[in-house]
């Protein structure tokens, strides 16, 4: 972390949080002098508020900085632990969260399946999709 920070956090409740496990939040965040405050360091602050034994339960986004800086305004998610996190999260978030691993796949691949999906109309793209990743994990 780069010095202390000298950032305020007010977050806004939401009152009916999608799953007992998760609280939901809106969260402005004071930043003068500052361009913007990164995700890690909000993190870190949002489990010494809320006392959260993993900061990898705490997933922040959507934060958009206000016109003439100073203050942003974003989201928050705080689980009860990280395996409920892994069960409600996206997997995007996870990824960028690095809570999993994003799986590579080389260019020919993606463009052989959009020809051969060119060429199949219909609820069988989705089965000629399938066939393909079935024929490739055997």
């Amino acid at each position: 972390m780069v010095g202390p920070v000298n950032h305020s956090m007010g977050p806004w409740e939401i009152p009916k949080p999608m799953t007992r496990e998760t609280k939901i939040q809106v969260i402005d965040v004071l930043h003068p002098g500052r361009p913007n405050v990164s995700k890690a360091e909000l993190k870190e602050k949002l489990a010494r508020i809320y006392e959260v034994k993993d900061p990898n339960a705490i997933f922040v986004f959507k934060f958009r900085t206000h016109f003439g800086g100073g203050k942003s305004t974003g989201f928050g998610l705080i689980y009860d632990s990280v395996e409920n996190a892994k069960k409600y999260e996206p997997k995007y978030r996870l990824i960028r969260n690095g809570l999993d691993t994003k799986v590579e796949k080389s260019r020919k691949q993606m463009k052989e399946r959009k020809n051969r999906a060119k060429k199949i109309r219909g609820v069988k793209k989705t089965k000629a999709g399938d066939a393909a990743k079935a024929g490739k994990k055997k």
